[in-house]
């Protein structure tokens, strides 16, 4: 009954910020199969994931540095924006800016979702814990995955001129927040939660304003305000 609770604590938040982030699409909705299998192809990217980061920490060390940007925050989003990259920029359902955001955070949150249930069964925590764990882990994940997202959307239909500046940014700006988050926890240590706390209220508010902005930019918003008008 105690592993269930867990493994309950462990899944629900990503679900629940992906339902959250989902259901942001204000225009046109993608298919939940094409969600869900960004969703899963996260959880697969696990294992490769942490094969690179053991090699990684062969050859580098533990160092701080190190640790936060390269074994964790490389490898992770790297992996998740090749997958992103080579499954989803050209497929015909990234048809708007906001679809980037939903696709980068289902990857992004599948993998959180994976990594939390394996914390769940192999690291003794409690429910607290895990509440914790949602709050901070998984939400930044999906913050993460929102960056990322976003300037996928602005290469995808920005002139050609402009498209490469965007693909490096929707790679580079994940590492470097998330080589950030790691880095204020490893190196602070009994005081991170007073900086990971701003850390993460500033990245919300961040991440708000770039999923507004995607919504703005839809090819749909126009057709959808005619059919409220019509409807009205």
């Amino acid at each position: 009954m105690l592993l269930f609770s867990l493994l309950t604590a462990a899944i629900a938040p990503g679900v629940s910020l992906l339902t959250y982030l989902y259901l942001r699409d204000r225009y046109d909705a993608e298919p939940i199969h094409m969600v869900l299998r960004m969703f899963v192809l996260g959880v697969l990217v696990v294992v490769p994931i942490m094969v690179l980061q053991r090699g990684f920490q062969i050859w580098l060390g533990d160092g701080p540095i190190a640790a936060a940007f390269v074994q964790s925050a490389f490898v992770e989003e790297f992996l998740k924006w090749f997958v992103l990259y080579h499954v989803i920029y050209n497929h015909t359902e990234f048809d708007e800016p906001y679809d980037g955001i939903v696709y980068a955070a289902s990857i992004s949150l599948g993998f959180a979702t994976m990594e939390n249930v394996l914390y769940a069964i192999y690291t003794p925590s409690s429910f607290g814990t895990q509440i914790m764990r949602a709050l901070l882990p998984v939400s930044g994940h999906a913050l993460f995955g929102v960056m990322m997202g976003y300037y996928l959307g602005k290469a995808k239909f920005a002139v050609k001129s402009k498209t490469k500046l965007f693909l490096v940014i929707s790679l580079l700006l994940p590492i470097i927040l998330h080589g950030f988050y790691d880095w204020i926890i490893i190196a602070t240590k009994h005081d991170w939660m007073w900086f990971i706390v701003p850390f993460m209220v500033l990245l919300w508010m961040w991440g708000l304003h770039k999923m507004n902005r995607a919504n703005a930019r839809s090819p749909f918003r126009f057709g959808s305000q005619h059919e409220d008008e019509v409807k009205l």
